[in-house]
């Protein structure tokens, strides 16, 4: 018998690998259970075992959380910083990276069919999905029609871990170019402290300034950070 025979019969015999019966447990439990029975690590797996079926990816899962902190900042961490990561691939990575889309367009849905002013709350959580967990601060707007219902959601800067970039006289010029009536501006903390700074009160009013002849309304400026959110509107600071 030649040592490749001897070989395929010895791995036809082992027994299975002990990961598979993990995975088939983890699975039930998520099916039974729910989410809520898992812990943040336990999830990051379940959505690696499509991407890696021939390992047992425990140890990846938990590096991923050591490394970025929670479910929600993995799913939300930036490809190239994800690649860095020993063992995760790129399959692994657009499975993330699916679950962050379909994550953001589940949250985008509840506000695309209801004026956004009367549904704030769904709006918060839509923000914060999209951009509480990010390493790196970003500027979006939504802009919206006469009767405040959303005609689009652009981000308008992406900057630092502290700055973005942002241009009043370019932000009007998209509203118009939209014909949009009304604004929400949104930016993210990455510090997580969602306190507004003296800057972006500034930069709230400069806003506010060039839309007013444009007859373009600031409805709102929404801070977002990991630990909630600030509202200018709320804090009465526009």
């Amino acid at each position: 018998m030649s040592g490749k025979k001897a070989g395929a019969q010895l791995a036809e015999g082992a027994p299975p690998p002990h990961y598979l019966g993990h995975r088939d447990r983890l699975r039930e439990r998520f099916r039974k259970a729910g989410a809520e029975a898992l812990a943040d690590y336990e999830l990051i797996e379940l959505i690696l075992f499509r991407a890696i079926p021939r390992r047992d990816v425990k140890p990846l899962a938990k590096a991923l959380i050591a490394r970025f902190g929670s479910f929600a900042e993995v799913v939300a961490a930036r490809p190239e910083r994800l690649a860095e990561i020993e063992g995760l691939g790129d399959a692994a990575i657009v499975e993330l990276r699916i679950i962050e889309a379909a994550a953001r367009r589940l949250a985008r849905s509840s506000i695309a069919k209801r004026p956004s002013m009367s549904s704030l709350p769904a709006v918060i959580d839509y923000c914060r999905t999209a951009m509480a967990f990010l390493d790196r601060e970003e500027f979006r707007i939504l802009f919206l029609d006469k009767k405040n219902f959303l005609i689009a959601d652009e981000v308008q800067g992406v900057g630092t871990v502290d700055h973005a970039p942002v241009y009043p006289r370019e932000i009007m010029r998209r509203a118009l170019e939209l014909s949009a009536c009304a604004l929400i501006l949104v930016h993210n903390h990455p510090s997580g402290d969602p306190e507004p700074s003296t800057e972006d009160i500034y930069l709230t009013h400069q806003i506010i300034a060039v839309g007013k002849p444009l007859k373009i309304t600031v409805h709102d400026h929404l801070v977002i950070g990991k630990h909630g959110h600030a509202s200018l509107k709320e804090m009465r600071l526009i």
